[in-house]
């Protein structure tokens, strides 16, 4: 039997195992996707389930939300019940000259821009991000990486030379989050890719 554990703080309950789903859309087509959910969450004992707006990887303007569109489609397929049953999380882009992930968040899709942190772009976000997966609500939702400047994703050792005087606050980052959890968008909020630097 899988083992659940309490995430951090929060309330929840989730399986020891995560599965991770930035594959789907790209390296797994739909059926292998539902496959792969189908074992991981009727046989395996798994009930969390990690996404992000702009899987799969490698990420591209014609894939973007893909990852979001399918476990939506499983979700609804599975009806109500299945939605109780598995924390789901997901993550908003941080600052990225990707412009395709800003467009893609309306639908139809809205003019490109590049993707920031700030409170209007968290909000449209995780708006999309609930289209895409047919839920109201999500269980975790997660800065994907910072909107500052931080050596991320390999990159080692801190460059002043590249901090930028535009970083969008942490204030106003973290009051963004509080108010979609107040709004029942979202139950808790978290980081990804984060660190100390900056």
């Amino acid at each position: 039997k899988m083992q659940t554990v309490q995430l951090g703080s929060s309330d929840l309950l989730v399986s020891l195992a995560c599965l991770g789903t930035m594959t789907f859309g790209n390296q797994n087509d739909e059926k292998s996707s539902f496959e792969l959910l189908d074992y991981a969450v009727k046989q395996g004992g798994i009930n969390f389930i990690d996404t992000a707006e702009l899987y799969p990887v490698p990420p591209a303007a014609e894939t973007c939300g893909s990852t979001e569109d399918i476990i939506g489609r499983w979700l609804a397929k599975e009806g109500p019940e299945m939605r109780k049953k598995v924390i789901l999380a997901s993550k908003v882009s941080g600052r990225s000259g990707r412009k395709y992930i800003v467009a893609n968040r309306k639908d139809p899709k809205q003019e490109e821009a590049d993707s920031r942190l700030s409170r209007d772009q968290i909000f449209e976000a995780i708006d999309g991000s609930l289209r895409r997966l047919q839920t109201d609500y999500l269980d975790l939702y997660q800065l994907h990486w910072p909107d500052r400047y931080t050596p991320n994703f390999g990159e080692l050792g801190y460059e002043r030379a590249k901090e930028r005087s535009d970083d969008v606050s942490f204030e106003e980052q973290v009051q963004a989050m509080g108010d979609l959890i107040a709004s029942g968008k979202i139950r808790h909020w978290g980081v990804s890719n984060e660190n100390a630097f900056g």
